[in-house]
């Protein structure tokens, strides 16, 4: 994307009535029932605005907010002051979710440029769009975001006591939440016909998951740990 559209992204993130509201929705249901479908879109969206990336901001928009109601609710769950809410609020949004959204992005694409694009001898090279990496990283941070941020706030009660059982389900969570995040990452990037052997995206899910269960092999509960860290985020 260019200096220019980009400038114009950010402008339509302010301006409720340019986006698209209902269409994002349809889309993160889609990402719970068939993300396939959601990639399905990407490439017409390509051969009608020859761009990959989403030219509305809706999506992020609506991720941002979803993060917003889940600090606060943490907030008030872990019984944190106003300038301890404002902090879980700034790891959630800004750290979890656009500082390491914007380093997976660059990281994966300079990967799949460098390593797994099919080298064209007749043809135009085509490289990942920036944005495009980014819009990867915001669909496979969704499924995420309703396990780890929105369920795992339901299951708190029973999550954080100090039994092996609520350690299996409440790590088992962070499984699932890190598989499905490598799994569409792995979709969004196959969905380029100029990339090969996409299924690398897959791998840091074989690590994730061996990493969980030989924690829960321990007893480490990941719950305890993520809401000990949510409360000393306000210093002495």
């Amino acid at each position: 994307m260019t200096l220019p559209s980009f400038a114009e992204y950010m402008r339509r993130m302010i301006q409720y009535k340019q986006m698209d509201i209902a269409y994002t929705f349809a889309q993160m249901l889609d990402l719970c029932l068939d993300p396939r479908r959601v990639y399905q879109l990407t490439a017409y969206r390509k051969q009608t605005k020859n761009q990959w990336a989403r030219d509305d901001p809706a999506f992020v928009v609506v991720l941002i907010l979803f993060l917003s109601v889940s600090a606060l609710s943490y907030g008030i769950a872990l019984q944190l002051s106003a300038s301890e809410i404002l902090r879980v609020l700034a790891v959630f949004v800004g750290v979890h979710f656009l500082l390491i959204g914007a380093v997976v992005a660059t990281f994966a694409s300079y990967i799949a440029d460098k390593h797994l694009r099919v080298r064209s001898y007749h043809g135009v090279e085509q490289r990942i769009e920036w944005m495009y990496a980014f819009d990867i990283h915001c669909n496979s941070f969704f499924p995420l975001v309703l396990i780890l941020y929105v369920l795992h706030y339901f299951l708190l009660p029973f999550l954080v006591r100090p039994t092996l059982f609520a350690a299996i389900v409440g790590n088992c969570l962070y499984a699932l939440a890190f598989s499905s995040y490598c799994y569409i990452t792995s979709l969004g990037y196959s969905t380029l016909p100029f990339l090969k052997r996409t299924e690398v995206f897959l791998y840091p899910a074989a690590v994730v998951l061996s990493i969980i269960g030989l924690l829960t092999i321990f007893g480490v509960n990941l719950t305890q740990h993520s809401m000990l860290y949510l409360i000393d985020l306000e210093p002495e």
